[in-house]
Order: structure tokens, then C-alpha cells, then sequence
């Protein structure tokens, strides 16, 4: 098993038990829900925006392990982030979860969210990384229906 694999194991495993901030926050000022009806993962984001700024992020939810690491990477990446870097790294995320055009993967931009580079693999499971931060955008818009990965 190569380095990266069992290090994608190790990672999504961690997160899985024992997720980062798998709260409700009190003080929340946007909240968003998303639902992945192929895996059945649903997921509540809450944010506490100050301005332009994530001050604080939290999520509850039910769902796969990838989907729950995911969503537990993704809180404490952009905690003190302005919705400009969220945006510019959400897009980062997506590519590389996807493959789009053939995007390397910059462990150097995207830190310790490059494990997650291993879903690409196995391509029904992309839907379920991308949960959190398709929910995420939609906080960050205010909407309020539910997101759906279909």
C-alpha cells in the first residue's frame, strides 16, 4: 500500500471518530442543511461570520466516514478565513476531488485536505467529500433550501 493510501486510511478513519468541531453552535448567525441521497449522508453547517470572516464553524450531522472526515477537515480549514480564500480554496478542493483537466494535486496549497485526494479513486464517493462544502457555500450565501448532491 503506497504512503498516500494508507495515510487517506489513517486521516479519514481519525476524523470519522473523532470529528472536529461535530457541534451545534450556539451563536451561529448562518446555518445551511445539504443531503447526499445517493449514501444517505445529511449534514447541518453552522458558521459565525464577523464581517467577511469565518470566526467560528461547527457541523452536526449522520453520514459515511468519508463524508464525516471530510466535512471535519473542511471546519478547521476555514476557521478565520474571509470568503474570498473559502471560495478560492473550495475551488482547490473540487478539482482535486474531481480530477477536473487533470489537476495536480499542490499539498503545498491545500495542506493536510490533500489526503482527501484518495476519493478521486473511487469516483462514488466524491458526492460524499463534496457534501460539506457545497453546504458551506450555501451558508455562505444564506440559502435556504437544503443542498443536494444530485
Amino acid at each position: 500500500m503506497s504512503d498516500l493510501r494508507e495515510l487517506y486510511q489513517e486521516v479519514i478513519l481519525d476524523h470519522n471518530k473523532k470529528p472536529r468541531n461535530f457541534r451545534r453552535l450556539e451563536g451561529a448567525n448562518a446555518t445551511a442543511e445539504g443531503y447526499n441521497p445517493l449514501c444517505g449522508d445529511q449534514i447541518t453547517v453552522y458558521l459565525e461570520l464577523e464581517g467577511d470572516v469565518i470566526r467560528s464553524i461547527s457541523f452536526q450531522g449522520a453520514g459515511c466516514a468519508i463524508s464525516k472526515a471530510s466535512a471535519s477537515m473542511m471546519t478547521t480549514s476555514v476557521k478565520g478565513k474571509t470568503r474570498a480564500e473559502v471560495e478560492a480554496l473550495f475551488d482547490r478542493v473540487h478539482k482535486m476531488l474531481t480530477r477536473e483537466l487533470d489537476t495536480k494535486v499542490n499539498s503545498h496549497e491545500l495542506g493536510k485536505l490533500a489526503v482527501l485526494s484518495g476519493v478521486c479513486e473511487f469516483p462514488a464517493r466524491v458526492k460524499c467529500a463534496s457534501l460539506a462544502w457545497h453546504t458551506l457555500n450555501a451558508a455562505l450565501e444564506a440559502k435556504k433550501e437544503p443542498v443536494s448532491t444530485e
